[in-house]
C-alpha cells in the first residue's frame, strides 16, 4: 500500500500472525517505510535477518529502522546486519513485535524518520 507524502503509517493492533496498519489487515511479515508497507516480506534465511533482507529499507533510508523479531523473539538479527545498517547511519531497535510496534508508533509520534521490519509469528 503506497501512502500520500507526508501521510503517517500508524500500526493499530498487533497480535500473533495478524497487524493492522492505517486500518488495512496484513497477515504475513511485513516493512513499513514512511510511504509505503511492503507486505508477505520474507527473509533469505527465515529467521536470520540478513543485509540482503532490507534493500528497500536501505533505499528509503530512515533515521530508525525498528526490528519486530516475532511474538516470542525468535527472529535474530545477525551481526553482519547490524554492521551493515550502522555503515548506512541507520540506528538498529530490535525488540520483541509487541514491543515494536509501541515503539514505531511513538517514534513516529516524535516526528522521527522511522521504518520497521517486522515478523508477526514466532
Amino acid at each position: 500500500m503506497r501512502r500520500e507524502k507526508g501521510e503517517r503509517t500508524v500500526i493499530e493492533q498487533y497480535d500473533f500472525g495478524r497487524i493492522v496498519i492505517d486500518g488495512q489487515v496484513y497477515t504475513a511479515d511485513v516493512i513499513i517505510l514512511p510511504d509505503k508497507v511492503f507486505s508477505s516480506w520474507w527473509r533469505q534465511e527465515g529467521h536470520k535477518l540478513a543485509p540482503a533482507d532490507l534493500d528497500e529499507v536501505i533505499f528509503a533510508q530512515p533515521e530508525v529502522l525498528v526490528v519486530g523479531t516475532g511474538y516470542s523473539g525468535l527472529m535474530r538479527v545477525l551481526p553482519e546486519t547490524e554492521d551493515y545498517l550502522a555503515e548506512h547511519h541507520i540506528q538498529l531497535i530490535a525488540q520483541r513485535t509487541t514491543t515494536a510496534c509501541q515503539t514505531y508508533n511513538r517514534l513516529l509520534r516524535e516526528g522521527r524518520n522511522v521504518a520497521a521490519a517486522l515478523h508477526l509469528t514466532c
